[in-house]
């Protein structure tokens, strides 16, 4: 048996004795592809955890962008078509994960996506193998059998939680009992997201790719993908509401790509014209250099319509010294200290909103230096990456009886 706590902080209990052999452990994360992304961004801080504290990191994936980055860390890429829903390649492949997970002595399987971790699921069964999920998302359940689709990410002994808010849904949706959870905060790497670390002549260049060279205006920085649940659309109509209150005198600029083919970008161009606030609003696509990013705006603003599982945006910002402004739901009840690193507003409210940023631009000085140096603190205190890798080893240590070698 095991129990868990839900914090950072794990409490798991085995009553397994410890192996014999004293090797480090082996772990083996799924992911379905290696491209940007929150799960695989936290994949391969995870096995670069791993392999530093001695243990083996390897992780099943179809590759992507990020395989490069993995393989840097010391993680060992296995190909395999974890992306696919179709079920005779699942279960295909989860013979060939049965033969891996021998062959290479697999400690624990880690599961973070729903494909992967029922081809996981169906391996470890016929194994024995430890099995351990990380629920990333609040998954929708929009249509018949979604829910059964998505129980396999309550299956993990445990599972991880990202956010408080999360662990909650899964007890909910699932029965899970709250002693097979563990919550461990998602977490922004202190060693990028550091104000001190960003030269001027990062800054100038996005200023130049942004086309900010003239502009002395305080932005307010909304950065993620353009999609509709992202809240775009909302800070839109918030930004018309404060042009409308004081004039031009601050700039709202979206940070990220858009899906392929998708018109919402040209739907956003549009809904500023028509509310008259073009002239405060700016798109300027995807951005490889996110810590000079937040450096460049005044405000970061999490618009989301749909509630975050965690959000790494509002404590990315907020280690780089920003203060945030979200809505009032999912994961940002628990990053963002309404009052103190940011403000809370409801979701899809832009009067609440652009009330929310008047009253930032209204603050002076002193007092947003001190909002910074808050928002710092707690980001370092509570959601740092090397915070979520110790917890997680810790878990693993407590789940396979192995302890690394750190």
């Amino acid at each position: 048996m095991q129990k868990a706590s839900t914090s950072g902080d794990t409490t798991l209990e085995l009553t397994q004795s410890a192996p014999a052999d004293k090797r480090s452990p082996t772990i083996l994360q799924l992911v379905p592809q290696l491209n940007e992304g929150g799960v695989e961004r936290g994949a391969i801080e995870v096995a670069a955890a791993i392999v530093q504290a001695g243990g083996r990191a390897l992780v099943a994936s179809d590759g992507g962008r990020m395989a490069a980055k993995l393989r840097h860390v010391g993680g060992e890429l296995i190909t395999l078509p974890m992306h696919s829903k179709n079920p005779l390649t699942m279960r295909r492949t989860a013979t060939q994960l049965m033969t891996l997970i021998k062959d290479e002595r697999v400690d624990i399987v880690h599961a973070r996506s729903r494909a992967p971790a029922w081809v996981g699921y169906m391996a470890t069964k016929r194994t024995g193998t430890p099995f351990v999920t990380t629920y990333h998302g609040a998954y929708n359940e929009n249509f018949p059998l979604k829910r059964l689709y998505n129980a396999v990410m309550a299956k993990g002994r445990p599972t991880i939680a990202v956010s408080a808010f999360i662990a909650d849904l899964i007890e909910a949706r699932h029965g899970t009992a709250d002693t097979d959870i563990v919550t461990i905060h998602r977490g922004a790497d202190l060693n990028s997201f550091d104000p001190d670390l960003v030269k001027p002549e990062r800054l100038a260049q996005l200023v130049q790719k942004w086309g900010l060279l003239d502009e002395t205006r305080p932005v307010f920085l909304l950065p993620g993908r353009l999609t509709r649940w992202k809240g775009q659309a909302v800070f839109v109509e918030a930004c018309a509401i404060l042009r409308e209150r004081r004039g031009p005198d601050f700039l709202g600029i979206m940070v990220g790509g858009a899906p392929p083919d998708s018109g919402f970008p040209d739907e956003l161009e549009a809904m500023g014209v028509e509310k008259g606030c073009s002239d405060c609003i700016k798109m300027v696509g995807s951005c490889a250099d996110m810590p000079a990013a937040y450096l460049l705006s005044g405000c970061v603003i999490s618009a989301s319509t749909d509630p975050e599982a965690f959000g790494r945006v509002a404590v990315e910002a907020q280690a780089m010294g920003r203060p945030v402004i979200a809505t009032n739901h999912g994961g940002a009840r628990e990053t963002v200290d309404d009052g103190v690193t940011g403000a809370l507003v409801p979701p899809g409210d832009p009067q609440a909103l652009a009330e929310a940023m008047d009253a930032f631009l209204h603050l002076d000085a002193g007092t947003c230096g001190q909002i910074n140096l808050k928002a710092r603190a707690r980001v370092a205190a509570h959601f740092s990456t090397r915070r979520m890798t110790d917890a997680t080893l810790k878990v693993y240590e407590r789940v396979s009886g192995r302890l690394f070698r750190l």
